[in-house]
């Protein structure tokens, strides 16, 4: 049987919702008394998060066993909840509110979401601009590292890059093991090339709609789009009439 006095709680990570939402989930062991966690794409490690983020929603059931506030930090929203005798944390937060809350980073359905422990209301705008100053402070530290782990990629093997990341950085092998499968995505993936040659093949003289393309292409459709945008801007791709896109 464990100690309960032995048990120590792990700190609460200042983060962005983006990077919360976007992490990749990591289940948790009752039996092991491990907990659950996310580690962001800049290789942070966060099981217990602190958010600063405006109420957009909320929603009690009607039994009030439930209740959950859809939180939004200008980064991305998610959904922080709270069960049973731990609903009375979050019933009297309002829309249009800022919030400060504390909670444990869980997953259901594919969906992550913080399971609250404290929550309290913010009344001074300028404490919003401090914790973003905050966390702008230590994501640019991490930029640091993903530039140097990025530079040592190719030159090093994947042990003695783990021995490096480690040793420099105190960065566990499955933090660092995120961080590559990212470079990877940036690095090996150009979608410009494969939607130029569908809309040349596709275009009869009027353009190539939009939906077709999605439609008729085997790559992600929120990477298109993302793709689309860049390449409109760049002056590749033009709309001859909405909806449409046809080659420079």
């Amino acid at each position: 049987m464990v100690d309960d006095s032995t048990k120590k709680r792990v700190p609460a990570r200042k983060a962005r919702i983006l990077d919360i939402v976007t992490g990749k989930y990591f289940p948790g062991s009752k039996e092991e008394l491990k907990p659950s966690y996310i580690i962001t794409s800049m290789g942070q490690k966060i099981s217990r998060v602190n958010l600063v983020a405006t109420v957009v929603d909320k929603f009690l059931n009607e039994d009030e066993t439930y209740i959950s506030l859809t939180a939004d930090d200008g980064t991305d929203a998610i959904r922080i909840k709270a069960f049973k005798e731990n609903v009375s944390l979050l019933r009297n937060f309002e829309l249009g509110e800022l919030i400060d809350a504390i909670g444990k980073v869980k997953e259901y359905n594919g969906e992550i979401y913080i399971n609250a422990e404290i929550a309290k209301s913010v009344e001074d705008p300028n404490y919003d601009n401090l914790r973003k100053m905050e966390i702008l402070k230590e994501l640019i530290e991490q930029k640091k590292m993903i530039d140097e782990i990025k530079s040592l990629v190719d030159q090093l093997s994947y042990e003695e890059l783990g021995e490096y990341a480690k040793n420099k950085f105190d960065l566990d092998e499955g933090c660092l093991q995120v961080i590559i499968e990212n470079l990877k995505v940036v690095k090996e993936i150009d979608y410009k090339p494969k939607i130029l040659e569908v809309i040349e093949t596709l275009d009869k003289g009027d353009g190539v709609e939009i939906s077709k393309l999605l439609q008729i292409s085997d790559l992600p459709q929120d990477l298109i789009e993302k793709t689309i945008d860049e390449m409109l801007a760049a002056g590749m791709l033009f709309e001859p009439i909405v909806g449409k896109l046809k080659k420079v």
